[in-house]
């Protein structure tokens, strides 16, 4: 497997400039000739598609819900962020990258992260022009405020709806592509399988989810923007629909998987209240710039959070971490709060949660500044847990929230397949061992209206494409893989449902592979996960037929995947001996319980290579080099 990460040569704020200047490019009256294939129309695919639509391509673009607008990259709140430094409080482009690089454990390559920085002053302009309605100041100017990880306010945000607001200015600039007729949209349609010819990825399968009809789709080059596998998890922030099948069936063709065991673990959720729950629901991490987490100090601690005095809460955040205290990024954060709970200082039900305290902000600002703050998430808050947070602290314990790892891209966000480029979520380029809040809005639309227009030019200037119809070996081949799964998966019939089999995978991840990890639970999912794979192949139940809307299908086949990414994601996990970010092996800690990383035998990307349905897969190295900062323990008091 080639990993030729293809990183310029030169100073490290140079470096994209000059490649973007050493690239081929494209001529205008020839863009129309080329096709591009874009797979997920959330933030990285929408802004993707409408900007290579603008250039002139033409471009099909899918995604399996009814609209675009509905995308997952709709569910971030908090913001995004910028080194626009309009607070004067010594931002820069130098400083977001070294906070990314570092708040990633030193698990991403400089370069990328370097790139990312400095895009990321050119996408607030961005965005602005396209009229998403950035919060402004008494005066006018765009507001900021402070995210985890960071001691300057470089986040900016739409009240608690960022995401909702910058994917409509995407969804915007799409639709006035597909009006100019350079972009085609497929709603209702879902990627099943990559088409590869001759070594290049030439087009995909999909089934139209309301008939149910398989067809091929052809172009000159696969963009896949289809977000992250957290659901692997079954409880998880995402949208119930949020899948890892295009990013597997690629992988399954030859795309090496990268780091499929950084996993990001969100501090700020509303708690498991029973067996009944589907999902859990993000409370937006802005909330920690104004609200204290605490538990009480003493163990069994029943009494009603406003009994409790000052003197006997344990604002464990601002006690552990005093440079950054409740601010101290979601790794971090995450773990202190299992800490406290595992010890038996945990509130709730269950003992499994820890509160986010607004009384002081409110004493301090006033009720109606947080309400114009936070108020859509306080009354979302309200509305699922029948609390009142203006009057008591909410509840809040961890949960999955973000996957780092992804499919592997070079430098111009290409995958080991040739043609083939991951964006955003999909790939694990940007983030390391841990993302910074509010820095997945930033890679989605970085990817997305900046690095991808560029680097596709490249490859379609520089690679001879031969016509391909729908008649090749090939596209046959992967027409008949669909339909034979497809069939298979309807030919079952056996008692179990498939939500019954997603949640005790769940379970099996969460307890094995979540939060903190060691290697003998981690040899028992490799034990116990094949075991309820094999289970699922004897015992679903698939209801319905395959030529009709027929969700249960769709969830069938996203759970076999899961299946199959749980046990790589174990694998993983399992070989990488320390800890870094999101990835905690309880035998790799300092004295105090911080991550203990081995910067000597793993400063590297682990890339996975399938070998075949009985074939261990292949772990390949990208050896990580620093030269612009310092490999440091990561400290954040």
């Amino acid at each position: 497997m080639n990993l030729n990460a293809g990183i310029p040569s030169g100073p490290l704020d140079k470096k994209w400039e000059k490649h973007r200047f050493e690239m081929k490019l494209v001529n205008p009256a020839n863009k129309r000739k080329f096709k591009i294939l874009m797979v997920g129309t959330g933030l990285a695919g929408a802004s993707a598609a409408a900007s290579m639509g603008e250039l002139g391509y033409n471009v099909s673009a899918f995604c399996f819900q009814d609209s675009p607008r509905r995308a997952h990259s709709i569910a971030a709140q908090g913001g995004i962020n910028a080194a626009k430094n309009y607070q004067n409080d010594g931002d820069s482009v130098h400083r977001l990258f070294y906070d990314t690089i570092k708040g990633g454990d030193f698990r991403a390559r400089e370069a990328n992260v370097h790139r990312l920085a400095e895009i990321s002053v050119k996408i607030i302009d961005h965005c602005v022009a396209l009229g998403v309605p950035f919060a402004r100041e008494y005066g006018g100017l765009l507001a900021n405020r402070s995210f985890g990880g960071a001691q300057v306010s470089r986040t900016f945000y739409a009240r608690g709806q960022t995401g909702q607001q910058l994917l409509l200015g995407a969804y915007s600039a799409l639709m006035r592509q597909v009006d100019a007729g350079t972009v085609t949209l497929h709603p209702r349609h879902e990627m099943l399988e990559l088409i590869v010819i001759e070594g290049r990825a030439r087009g995909i399968v999909t089934r139209d989810l309301v008939t149910g009809k398989i067809e091929s789709h052809l172009g000159d080059a696969v963009c896949l923007a289809t977000g992250g596998y957290g659901n692997v998890m079954f409880l998880a922030t995402y949208a119930k629909g949020s899948n890892a099948t295009a990013i597997w069936r690629a992988h399954k063709k030859g795309a090496g998987f990268g780091n499929p065991c950084f996993t990001q673990i969100h501090p700020t959720c509303i708690p498991v209240s029973g067996d009944h729950q589907s999902k859990l629901t993000l409370m937006s991490e802005s909330l920690r710039n104004d609200g204290r987490i605490w538990v009480p100090k003493t163990k069994g601690d029943t009494r009603a959070p406003n009994q409790i005095p000052d003197a006997e809460r344990d604002y464990y955040l601002e006690r552990k971490y005093p440079s950054f205290g409740n601010l101290a990024p979601r790794d971090v954060a995450s773990r202190a709060a299992k800490q406290v709970c595992d010890d038996g200082r945990g509130v709730g039900p269950g003992g499994l949660g820890v509160y986010l305290d607004f009384g002081d902000a409110i004493r301090r600002l006033g009720e109606d500044a947080i309400r114009e703050k936070y108020g859509n998430l306080f009354d979302m808050y309200e509305r699922i847990t029948d609390e009142n947070p203006y009057r008591v602290p909410m509840r809040i314990y961890p949960a999955t929230h973000y996957t780092m790892g992804g499919l592997w891209v070079d430098y111009n966000l290409m995958s080991t397949i040739p043609g083939l480029h991951v964006l955003g979520e999909a790939n694990f380029s940007d983030h390391g061992a841990n993302r910074l809040g509010a820095s997945a809005l930033m890679q989605g639309l970085a990817d997305g209206y900046f690095v991808l227009p560029y680097t596709i030019g490249n490859y379609l200037a520089s690679t001879k494409l031969e016509k391909v119809d729908g008649d090749h070996p090939d596209v046959r081949r992967a027409e008949s893989v669909v339909s034979e799964r497809t069939k298979r998966l309807l030919s079952v019939r056996g008692k179990r449902t498939v939500l019954s089999i997603h949640r005790e995978l769940g379970q099996l991840m969460w307890e094995h592979c979540g939060m903190a990890r060691n290697r003998a639970g981690l040899e028992q999912g490799l034990a116990k996960i094949p075991a309820l794979r094999q289970e699922f192949w004897k015992n679903v139940n698939v209801l319905g037929d395959g030529l009709e809307l027929n969700q249960a299908l769709e969830q069938a086949g996203r759970v076999a995947d899961f299946l199959e990414l749980g046990e790589l994601m174990c694998r993983d996990a399992l070989e990488r001996e320390e800890s870094c970010g999101g990835h905690f092996r309880e035998e790799y800690q300092t004295e105090d319980g911080e991550a203990l990383r081995n910067d000597e035998k793993f400063c590297h990307v682990a890339v996975w290579e399938h070998r075949g349905e009985d074939s261990a897969p292949i772990r390949h190295q990208e050896l990580l080099s620093f030269e612009n900062v310092h490999l440091t323990a990561r400290s954040y008091k």
